[in-house]
């Protein structure tokens, strides 16, 4: 067993190495400078309008503050997860696959990156969360929008994809009998 199939999207085109790494880099640099910006301005309390605001949380926990009492933990499964995310983007079979988990890559690689290396100190920082909807809840910041929307992407490109095989066997199946 290959931990890159044959028939991998990566193995189609060196492009799409390419294009993962950026997207990748790209919500990684995004997350940290909005992180870095909102945490130069330090906004008192809550700032914004309408349906979503500005709140600075420090959460220490996964998602949902889940195990917060346990950072060196959630940090060790957030590098499994980082691992296991890479691992699926090299074996994904469609670039838009590819490209989605890439997303969900640099946004894990986000909070990673705060659980490592923000106060209180290595693998015990807590993930810098900005983004405040009015709905309630908690708050977010763009390496979680990046998962969120990362995995919804692959889940409808492998639902799209899949149905397009399908109708493609279907059309060979019917001209050839």
């Amino acid at each position: 067993m290959r931990l890159i199939p044959v028939d991998a999207a990566v193995r189609s085109a060196p492009g799409v190495r390419w294009a993962m790494a950026g997207v990748a880099v790209a919500v990684l640099a995004a997350d940290q400078v909005s992180k870095s910006l909102v945490l130069a301005a330090q906004p008192a309390g809550v700032t914004g309008f309408g349906w979503v605001s500005v709140r600075l949380v420090r959460n220490t926990g996964a998602s949902g503050s889940l195990a917060s009492g346990y950072p060196v933990l959630v940090t060790l499964a957030a590098i499994a997860v980082t691992a296991l995310g890479i691992t699926l983007a090299l074996r994904a079979r469609t670039r838009g696959v590819a490209l989605c988990i890439a997303a969900v890559i640099g946004g894990a690689s986000g909070n990673l990156a705060d659980r490592i290396f923000r106060a209180p100190g290595l693998g015990r920082g807590g993930v810098v969360d900005w983004i405040h909807f009015a709905s309630g809840g908690g708050s977010l910041d763009l390496a979680d929008l990046a998962i969120q929307f990362g995995v919804l992407g692959a889940i409808i490109a492998l639902v799209v994809g899949g149905r397009g095989r399908e109708v493609g066997e279907a059309r060979q199946v019917s001209e050839s009998g």
